[in-house]
């Protein structure tokens, strides 16, 4: 059996004051004497006390705990901001629920009833799918707390973002300010409706007057180091040409250099390389890789404030807001070889 729950009785027990005067006291009411408070408080700790938060939140009809869904646990950038939600929400008070969708609808969905019968107090969410939102709109309709944290600006929604498609955008026109003409794009974001790096990419290319070739453009089933070491295969610079390689993370950026040091193909001599996400093992990567930053402390801090203002407003929320995070460029090793010239 587990160890009893110590109830407001037994510090009245131990204290010799009325269940009421211990239940002021630890709520740290003036109507009880500070030296009365400082015993009952000691009391509490000696028992190892604990408040009921379910018979509390019965009350105050809030949990204090929030519902965050990851598409991908395993995504390190998602990890990074898991934690800064968790830490920024722990500041507050709050605690999180933590849930995976697997980059499933259904199982989000799943995930997102789930919260509800836990009866969160607001969601945050990475949807598997930026444009199929049917299943979270009624939410908002139904004045529940959620902010995505993809962009989408028709959502109708609360929705805190880093700006992929300018992030995308950047990485490609740094590639064309080296002199990069063949310039291709490993990304899996469009399988899922994500189309704003692909977007952003062809954007640039757009802008300098490059053409868009469906031949440079890969389309991996998973975002990670083996999806972008396999994705190599049809992007090899001596079948087609390119010279330079935007991936739409890291990881992906990643497996395309270690293809690229399999084949005997330079980094950046013979293929620039940039990622996306700029996760701590960017920095040690040979040659260091250039890649987007993505401002994993500033989203959380803005998703949490606009979370806990729709909390404020309870049955009258505002009218949604779309926060955009132009994300920074990092340049490094991965697409600077000096004196070359094309």
């Amino acid at each position: 059996m587990g160890r009893a729950v110590v109830r407001l009785k037994d510090i009245a027990d131990r204290t010799g004051f009325s269940t009421n005067t211990v239940s002021l006291a630890l709520r740290d009411s003036p109507r009880i004497p500070e030296r009365t408070r400082n015993a009952i408080r000691a009391a509490a700790v000696e028992l190892n006390y604990l408040p009921n938060q379910i018979a509390k939140s019965l009350v105050s009809r809030e949990t204090r705990t929030i519902g965050l869904v990851l598409t991908d646990i395993m995504n390190p950038i998602l990890t990074e901001t898991a934690q800064a939600l968790e830490t920024a929400l722990a500041r507050l008070g709050y605690g999180i629920l933590f849930a995976t969708s697997n980059n499933n609808l259904d199982e989000e969905t799943r995930v997102l009833d789930m919260f509800r019968s836990r009866q969160v107090d607001g969601m945050l969410i990475y949807p598997a799918s930026h444009r199929e939102l049917d299943h979270i709109r009624p939410l908002r309709a139904a004045n529940y707390p959620v902010v995505l944290l993809v962009a989408d600006p028709d959502s109708g929604i609360d929705t805190v973002s880093v700006d992929d498609r300018s992030g995308a955008r950047s990485a490609t026109a740094h590639l064309i300010a080296e002199g990069h003409t063949r310039i291709g794009i490993v990304e899996s974001g469009t399988r899922r409706g994500n189309p704003e790096k692909l977007q952003g990419y062809q954007k640039a290319l757009e802008d300098a007057g490059l053409p868009f070739d469906p031949g440079l453009h890969a389309v991996p089933p998973a975002s990670t180091a083996i999806e972008g070491h396999a994705a190599m295969e049809k992007l090899a610079p001596r079948k087609t040409g390119c010279t330079a390689l935007f991936c739409a993370n890291d990881a992906l950026a990643m497996g395309a250099m270690s293809w690229c040091r399999h084949h005997g193909i330079a980094v950046p001599g013979d293929l620039a390389i940039i990622g996306y996400d700029n996760i701590v093992y960017s920095a040690f990567t040979a040659p260091p890789l250039s890649t987007i930053n993505y401002a994993a402390q500033t989203l959380a801090d803005k998703a949490v404030a606009r979370l806990m203002t729709l909390i404020a407003a309870g049955d009258d929320l505002p009218e949604p807001e779309i926060t955009l995070i132009d994300p920074e460029l990092v340049v490094r090793g991965s697409t600077r070889a000096q004196g070359r010239h094309r």
